[in-house]
C-alpha cells in the first residue's frame, strides 16, 4: 500500500512495484472518480475497495483515509509512505495540472484536469495546491501513527522521503 500528499508519486511507484511484483496495481483515484469530478457515496465506494482488493496480492496506490483505514489498511502487508516535502509536491501539482490541461488527458476515463483550477488558492475543494497545504500536517500525523502502529505490530513499513529513497527500493526489487 503507497500512501503519502497529492503528487508525491504514489501512482507512479505503485504502477512500478506492480509490475516488479507480478501483481494487479489499483489506483484509488481511478475507483474513486466519477464523471465530472462527482464523488460516489461511502458505502459504493467501500464496496469498490473490498472487491479491487479481494486479491492475494496486489498493491495500491492512494489515500482516502476515511475509507481505505478500514478497507484496505488491515488486508495490506506493508506500507510505503512517501513523506515529500510540501515544496516539492506543490511543484509538481502546478507542473502535472499544466501538462495534463495542455494535453486534455482524460483521467480515468472519466474526468480532465484544469490548471486554473489550480491557482484557486481561496479553495481547498478546488484546489489541490491549498488541499496539499490545508491537509499536509494533518494527514502527516496520521501517517506517523499509522507507521509507529505498524512497526509495533511487526509489519513491514518504508518511510521513502526522496527520489533516492524511492530509486533504493526499486533497485531491491528486480523486474520480472
Amino acid at each position: 500500500m503507497v500512501v503519502g500528499p497529492s503528487c508525491a508519486g504514489k501512482s507512479t511507484l505503485g504502477a512500478e512495484l506492480a509490475r516488479r511484483l507480478n501483481v494487479p496495481f489499483i489506483e484509488l483515484d481511478a475507483l474513486f472518480w466519477r464523471p465530472g469530478w462527482q464523488r460516489p457515496p461511502d458505502d459504493e465506494f467501500c464496496r469498490l475497495l473490498v472487491g479491487a482488493h479481494s486479491g492475494e496480492a496486489w498493491v495500491s496506490a492512494g489515500n482516502y483515509l476515511r475509507q481505505a483505514r478500514q478497507v484496505t489498511w488491515p488486508a495490506a502487508d506493508t506500507l510505503v509512505w512517501l513523506d515529500v516535502p510540501l515544496p516539492v509536491t506543490t511543484w509538481r501539482v502546478l507542473r502535472r495540472s499544466w501538462r495534463r490541461w495542455r494535453s486534455r488527458e482524460l483521467l480515468w476515463g472519466t474526468c480532465r484536469e484544469s490548471f486554473w483550477r489550480q491557482l484557486c488558492l481561496w479553495s481547498q475543494h478546488r484546489s489541490l495546491i491549498t488541499y496539499n497545504m490545508v491537509r499536509h500536517r494533518a494527514n502527516r500525523r496520521v501517517f506517523e501513527r499509522a507507521f509507529d502502529e505498524w512497526q509495533s505490530a511487526g509489519r513491514r513499513c518504508l518511510r521513502l522521503r526522496s527520489s533516492r529513497d524511492i530509486a533504493r527500493l526499486l533497485a531491491a526489487i528486480s523486474a520480472p
